[in-house]
């Protein structure tokens, strides 16, 4: 059978999996066909594995569905993701020019445990190049690969139409094209800092991908074969109530908590109606029962340092690649500006100030305790003054530093589209540490008493 890309969600496959009404391949192969149809409009994809390598692994996952040996709750189903080993036959970018042809001997743990568990990579999604941290460029921007394009948009005007800094790529969800245009159907997040986002959300998806992260284990057991194994999910798997009960929400100003012009030119209106209908979601959540505080004040990003340093995040590193530090990375820019460089892009601002951080490593690796102790402190100071379980804001800000520098649960759900060119936009949810199931009931309530995220029309 056939199923629509824009709609069905993981969850849907899994279940049509089970029912016996699809096979991973015939997924996969609908999946290549979207991607084929649109990514040359939208951009969204770096590289894919190659299709050979795609329908043999997703032959290989129906075998095992019929020898009842699944391996998890999201057996068989395609997803991108980052740092994989070369034998898989994607790049690893991170949208820089000066990683085409640099290899990783080993996929990265979190992507292993995720093959593992009966995941298809699928490919690698375009990036703002390192999230941002080689220059303030447009979102969604690399010298790999280019602009990405919202499927809800277009073509970038007044900058009403970006995507999210390191949300556009692999580890991240903002308006992202991938998942917009759903041309795969699951991703991974690394929490740098996202951009427009969380305009769409599929919570039985989120939660089967948070208990992949947070609690799959595959138990192997001694001199079991490949695939025959059991799985564990741990305690995300209880029900989640179907009402709000003691559940309390702090909402920041979102007067206060916007991108700056820097980042995204807005029309005339477009941040009133962006408050307007943060303020009536607010409202319809007090109506529907949720325990809401609005506004609750938290200190700016701008606090977020260690005497004075900023934390920088540090450039990956392969096992065979044109360079090998930042020194080299930041000439290997010089040398090939036209590629790596193109205008208006033309310098490499962050990495040249990173590079001028020569600390020792036992002192970066303090700055960044220092820093997490810090965020932790302010944030937390924050939830016990007003006793609440969240902290909500708009996905057009910076709040999701915080979650960030704390390494706190946060969560992304759709909250209107822009009158005048349809752009989603969203809202953003931080929970306590350890927080996830107090999330994802959140965002199963908010589903529920919210009409059905938005979905663009590829057709234009």
């Amino acid at each position: 059978m056939d199923f629509d890309t824009l709609t069905t969600t993981a969850t849907s496959l899994q279940r049509l999996l089970q029912e016996g009404a699809l096979t991973s391949v015939q997924i996969i192969e609908r999946y290549l066909l979207q991607i084929e149809q649109h990514n040359h409009a939208l951009n969204a994809f770096i590289s894919l594995a190659p299709r050979e390598k795609l329908l043999k692994q997703a032959a290989a996952l129906d075998e095992e569905r019929r020898a009842n040996r699944c391996r998890g709750p999201l057996h068989g189903i395609p997803i991108d993701c980052f740092i994989t080993s070369h034998e898989l036959g994607m790049t690893t970018t991170a949208g820089s020019w000066a990683f085409l042809g640099a290899k990783a001997t080993k996929s990265s743990g979190v992507v292993q445990k995720l093959m593992d568990a009966g995941l298809i990579i699928l490919g690698k999604t375009n990036m703002t190049e390192f999230c941002g941290m080689k220059m303030m460029i447009t979102p969604g921007r690399s010298a790999t690969a280019g602009q990405t394009l919202s499927p809800f948009v277009g073509a970038i005007e007044d900058g009403e139409s970006i995507l999210g800094h390191s949300v556009s790529n692999e580890g991240h969800r903002n308006d992202r094209i991938d998942h917009d245009a759903f041309l795969a159907r699951g991703d991974l997040r690394r929490q740098t800092d996202h951009g427009p986002a969380g305009h769409v959300r599929d919570v039985p998806d989120d939660r089967l991908l948070r208990q992949l992260r947070a609690h799959g284990q595959v138990a192997r057991r001694v001199g079991q074969p490949p695939g025959d194994h059991t799985w564990s999910l741990g305690p995300e798997t209880r029900a989640i109530s179907s009402k709000w009960d003691t559940l309390a929400v702090g909402f920041v100003d979102p007067n206060g908590w916007k991108l700056s012009p820097e980042m995204c030119r807005q029309r005339p209106g477009t941040l009133e109606q962006m408050v307007d209908d943060y303020e009536a979601m607010v409202t319809n959540l007090q109506q529907d029962g949720c325990a809401v505080k609005y506004p609750i004040e938290l200190q700016d990003c701008s606090v977020l340092t260690v005497d004075g340093q900023d934390a920088i995040m540090p450039v990956a590193s392969f096992d065979e690649s044109p360079v090998a530090s930042l020194e080299q990375l930041i000439q290997f820019n010089e040398d090939h500006a036209e590629q790596a460089m193109p205008p208006p892009h033309t310098d490499q601002t962050d990495l040249i100030k990173a590079q001028k951080m020569d600390e020792p490593e036992e002192e970066i690796r303090l700055l960044g305790e220092k820093l997490r102790a810090k965020a932790r402190h302010i944030v937390d100071q924050v939830y016990e003054k007003e006793n609440f379980d969240l902290i909500a804001a708009p996905v057009d800000s910076a709040f999701c530093i915080y979650a960030a520098a704390a390494g706190y649960p946060l969560g992304h759900v759709p909250l209107g589209q822009l009158r005048y060119n349809g752009r989603p936009f969203g809202l953003c949810l931080m929970a306590r540490e350890d927080g996830e199931e107090t999330l994802l009931r959140f965002m199963s309530l908010y589903e529920a008493a919210v009409p059905p995220r938005p979905v663009p029309d590829l057709s234009r």
